[in-house]
């Protein structure tokens, strides 16, 4: 009798594991089934709305990860999107810059607070004397421009524009959008360090990260997973080399590597220690420009946000105008009730990523066209909306 009651107990205790597997394994089904719904509901009138030839999707919910693949990678051949398709990141390749520089500061080969002309001798005696690697960072160097005007195209001419360049602006006053800026930041993290950016970039961060499909120049053996972007004429394009591309947009990617990235910028992935903090470093909140706050690479929102804001801090005006900051003193220590986010653009490219550390949900959107950064950030804001609404998505990991 024993025997036989221990037995049942003991079936009856497998039987339940195995439907406890079976619905968590339908449960998650379903999940996926819901995300997948609602996101070709949002994303093919998108693509056709923009003529976006091809798009990945890649979410991350808990660690879960969802990738959803829409459309060609080439035009030309009609090769499709899959996980292996890499895409240009444009500007939210300043988000691994912003992760070296950290990187510098925590092994103390550097300070933020330190003047640029530290790191760059042949810009003493310039207005560089009073900004600091921090300002550069933050855009808030004093108003250097979007882009380098079309006559920097090397190194030489690249000193003789910061030499030569006046501030609109006090330094630590208004924030202006800048290539120039951050890119100069990445180059003097990497002086510092000794070896050429493109080398650490890929050596240090990207490795480091286990990034093993990200890079700063595809290497021949991955150019068939390379996918083509498409100008505003419909032509197919890549990015062309410039000066200080790499640490301002020059890095390539797909959604499986950049949904790890978000995972470790959420203190999800396994790092060396000192990466980690670096990586952590960079959602410290050092300007308040209106509803957003400047780190460095990421832009802060307060959590839960509303459309309205992100829109706003991710418009034209802020790209292209000068914007009045308060400076935060002391800086803003990383939060997990935040929402931090990036774009980015190149000729052929649209980019945009966020993530929410106290729910662990991050998304990407990745596209082989140059399409309106409002469509990319209300696109994402709803299938962030319906990530939400998931059964699952409000439990604990």
């Amino acid at each position: 009798m024993n025997i036989r009651s221990n037995s049942l107990q003991k079936l009856s205790i497998v039987a339940g594991c195995l439907f406890y597997g079976i619905g968590a394994h339908a449960a998650e089904g379903n999940d996926r089934d819901q995300l997948e719904r609602a996101v070709n509901e949002i994303i093919r009138p998108l693509m056709k709305d923009n003529d976006v030839p091809g798009m990945a999707i890649a979410i991350t919910v808990k660690g879960k990860r969802y990738i959803f693949n829409y459309g060609v990678a080439s035009k030309e051949s009609g090769q499709k999107v899959t996980n292996d398709t890499i895409f240009e990141l444009g500007s939210i390749s300043k988000t691994f810059t912003a992760a070296l520089g950290s990187y510098a500061q925590i092994s103390g080969k550097l300070s933020f607070s330190d003047k640029a002309t530290k790191y760059m001798p042949e810009l003493a005696g310039s207005t560089f004397d009073r900004i600091s690697l921090l300002n550069l960072g933050t855009y808030t160097a004093g108003g250097l421009p979007l882009q380098f005007p079309n006559g920097v195209t090397d190194q030489d001419k690249m000193v003789a524009y910061y030499r030569n360049w006046h501030p609109s602006f006090a330094p630590g006053t208004y924030r202006q959008y800048s290539n120039p800026s951050i890119g100069l930041f990445g180059y003097l993290a990497a002086q510092v360090m000794g070896q050429p950016f493109d080398m650490l970039m890929q050596e240090e961060i990207l490795s480091g990260l286990g990034l093993s499909h990200t890079y700063v120049r595809v290497p021949p053996a991955e150019m068939g997973n390379y996918a083509y972007g498409y100008s505003k004429q419909g032509k197919p394009i890549r990015v062309n080399p410039g000066v200080l591309d790499t640490q301002a947009y020059g890095i390539k990617t797909t959604a499986s590597d950049m949904l790890a990235f978000l995972e470790a910028n959420m203190g999800e992935a396994k790092l060396d220690g000192r990466l980690q903090q670096a990586i952590d470093a960079t959602h410290v909140g050092y300007y308040r420009v209106d509803n957003m706050t400047q780190a460095l690479g990421w832009e802060i929102y307060a959590y839960p946000t509303t459309l309205a804001r992100l829109l706003a801090g991710n418009s034209s005006d802020m790209a292209l105008e000068p914007h009045k900051v308060t400076r935060l003193d002391p800086p803003q220590q990383p939060r997990k009730d935040v929402l931090l986010n990036k774009t980015g653009s190149t000729n052929g490219f649209g980019a945009y990523a966020a993530f929410i550390p106290a729910r662990q949900v991050g998304i990407v959107l990745l596209a082989n066209r140059n399409f309106p950064i409002p469509a990319r950030v209300s696109s994402a804001y709803k299938i962030l909306t319906t990530v939400e609404n998931l059964p699952g998505s409000n439990e604990a990991k």
